[in-house]
C-alpha cells in the first residue's frame, strides 16, 4: 500500500524533524481547539487531547511502522474527536451534546454515538483490510485517485492514457465492492 503524502508528519513524529513538527502544529492544532472549544473544553483541554493524539500516532508508528493512507487531518481529527469524547464522558453523567464542525451535530447520547465511531472505525479496517487484498496495480491506482489529484495528473504518474486510467478505475473499484461485500463482516456493519 502506498503511502499517503501526508506520511512526511508520520515520519517527522518518528524522527524529531522539529520544521516539519511546526508545520503539523500550525496546520493542525488550531482544527482541533476549535473542535475542543465548540464542545465545552477549554484551551488547556485542547492542548492536552491533541498531544495525546500525537503520541498515540507516535506509539503506532515505532511499534509498527505505520503508513498513513488517508490525510493527516482526517485521521488526526478522528482521534481527537473519540478522545475528547471520552474525556466529556468521563466528567459527566449527564447526556453530552458533541457539536462536530465537520458537519456532524451529536444531540444523541454518547453511547450512540461511541457505536457509530466504533461502526466507522471497522469500515474502515474492513475497507483497508479489502484494498490490500486487491492486486498492486489497482490498488496502487486507486490510492493515488483518492490523494485529491485529478485523474489526468494519475494518468501521467503512471504513464497511461486518461481514458484507460478511468476505465482501470472504474474495474478496480467495482473488484473492491466485491470484496468488501462478500466479506462475512459486511452484514454486521451499518452501512
Amino acid at each position: 500500500m502506498s503511502a499517503h503524502p501526508d506520511q512526511q508528519y508520520i515520519e517527522a513524529l518518528v524522527n524529531n524533524d522539529s520544521p516539519l513538527l511546526k508545520e503539523l502544529y500550525d496546520k493542525y492544532a488550531g482544527k482541533i481547539r476549535d473542535m475542543v472549544l465548540k464542545n465545552n473544553g477549554t484551551e488547556t483541554d485542547a492542548a492536552d487531547v491533541f498531544q495525546e493524539a500525537l503520541m498515540a500516532i507516535y506509539q503506532r508508528a515505532k511499534e509498527r511502522n505505520f503508513i498513513l493512507s488517508c490525510p493527516l487531518d482526517a485521521y488526526l481529527y478522528l482521534i481527537c474527536k473519540n478522545r475528547w469524547i471520552n474525556e466529556l464522558q468521563k466528567r459527566s453523567t449527564r447526556r453530552v451534546t458533541f457539536v462536530d464542525t465537520e458537519g456532524y451535530n451529536y444531540k444523541e447520547d454518547v453511547f450512540k454515538n461511541t457505536e457509530v465511531i466504533k461502526n466507522q472505525q471497522e469500515r474502515s479496517s474492513l475497507l483497508e483490510q479489502k484494498i490490500r487484498e486487491l492486486g498492486e496495480g489497482c490498488r496502487e491506482l486507486l490510492l493515488l485517485s483518492w490523494t485529491g489529484i485529478s485523474m489526468y495528473e494519475v494518468a501521467a504518474k503512471l504513464q497511461n492514457s486518461y481514458g484507460y486510467i478511468k476505465k482501470k478505475k472504474s474495474e478496480c473499484m467495482a473488484k473492491l465492492i466485491v470484496l468488501v461485500k462478500q466479506s462475512p463482516q459486511f452484514s454486521a456493519l451499518q452501512w
